[in-house]
C-alpha cells in the first residue's frame, strides 16, 4: 500500500503543466489536479488553501499514472480554468465558481492576460500532442479525467441522492456518438466489470455532467475523424471532501481501473473502421 507521499504529485511552484509521451494511442489527462497559484496572485485571492482544494481535483493525476500518455495540469483552476473558453477561463463572478467569491477585487490587466497565455499555450501544446498520436496510430482516445464533490451541503450533510450521483460519470455529448459507440459501449463495459469491495462500479453516461468542457470539444472540433475525447468524472468516494484526506485503498483501485481500461481501448481503436 502506497503511503501519501506517494500518492501526491509536487511540481515545481513554476510549473505549468507536465506531459509524457509514450507507445499508445490513449491519452489521459488530470488538468483539474493543480493546486499552485502564481505568487502575484497570492495576496488578491479572497480564498483559502482548503476552500480551493475543495473545487479542485485531487488525486486525478494518481489515476492515470500507468497510462504511457498523460498531461497533467499543475496550476489551481483558480488561477486559470483550462477546461472553459478562453472568455470563462478565470472566475470574475461568484456564479462562475459554485457561488463563491474568488477574488478580492478586480485583477489587473496584466494578470489576467498571463493567465490567459497560459490558455493559449495549453491549448497549442494538446494539439501538437495529439497530432502526434494522429499521424502514428490514426486515431487516439483522450480520457479528460475529473472528480466531483457530492457533499455539497456540509461536512455532515447527506450525499447526492445516487440517482444523480453515480460513482462513474461519463461526458459524452461533445463527441459523435454513434462513430465512437464501440470505444464509448467497450471502456464502459469494462469500468462496470471492475470490483472494489465487493460491489461493481456504478457507471452511467451523462447523469451529473455531459462532457460540455472546453478540453473535449477542442478535440472534437479539431479531430472529428480521429479523437475521441470521454470526460471521465469520478465521484470523491476516494476522499474526504471537505478535510482533504484520501482514501489510499480507493486510490489504488481507481489507479489499478484505469489501467485496466488500456489495453480495452487499444483493441477497440484498431477494429474501427
Amino acid at each position: 500500500m502506497p503511503s501519501f507521499q506517494d500518492i501526491i504529485a509536487d511540481p515545481d511552484p513554476l510549473d505549468w503543466w507536465s506531459a509524457h509521451r509514450g507507445a499508445s494511442p490513449v491519452v489521459g489527462t488530470a488538468i483539474h489536479n493543480g493546486h499552485h497559484l502564481r505568487s502575484d496572485l497570492e495576496d488578491l485571492i479572497a480564498l483559502d488553501s482548503d476552500e480551493r482544494l475543495r473545487e479542485e481535483d485531487p488525486f486525478t493525476e494518481f489515476f492515470i499514472r500507468d497510462l504511457p500518455n498523460r498531461i497533467i495540469f499543475h496550476r489551481s483552476r483558480f488561477e486559470v480554468d483550462i477546461n472553459r473558453d478562453r472568455n470563462g477561463a478565470i472566475y470574475f463572478k461568484p456564479e462562475q465558481a459554485w457561488g463563491l467569491t474568488v477574488w478580492k477585487e478586480r485583477l489587473p490587466d496584466e494578470a489576467i492576460a498571463s493567465a490567459l497565455r497560459v490558455h493559449e499555450a495549453y491549448y497549442d501544446m494538446l494539439e501538437t500532442h495529439l497530432r502526434g498520436l494522429e499521424r502514428q496510430y490514426g486515431a487516439f482516445v483522450l480520457l479528460d479525467v475529473h472528480s466531483y464533490n457530492h457533499r455539497r451541503d456540509g461536512a455532515n450533510a447527506p450525499e447526492m441522492a445516487i440517482e444523480v450521483a453515480p460513482q462513474i460519470n461519463l461526458g459524452t455529448s461533445s463527441m459523435d456518438r454513434r462513430r465512437w459507440a464501440p470505444v464509448v459501449e467497450a471502456f464502459t463495459e469494462q469500468l462496470r466489470a471492475f470490483q472494489f469491495r465487493g460491489l461493481h462500479m456504478d457507471v452511467r453516461e451523462n447523469i451529473a455532467f455531459h462532457g460540455r468542457g472546453e478540453q473535449t470539444r477542442f478535440v472534437h472540433e479539431r479531430f472529428p475523424r480521429s479523437g475521441c475525447a470521454i470526460a471521465v468524472e469520478f465521484k470523491k468516494v476516494f476522499m474526504d471532501e471537505w478535510t482533504g484526506e484520501p482514501d489510499i485503498e480507493a486510490l489504488e483501485a481507481m489507479r489499478k481501473m484505469v489501467r485496466l481500461s488500456l489495453p480495452v481501448l487499444e483493441e477497440t481503436l484498431r477494429a474501427l473502421p
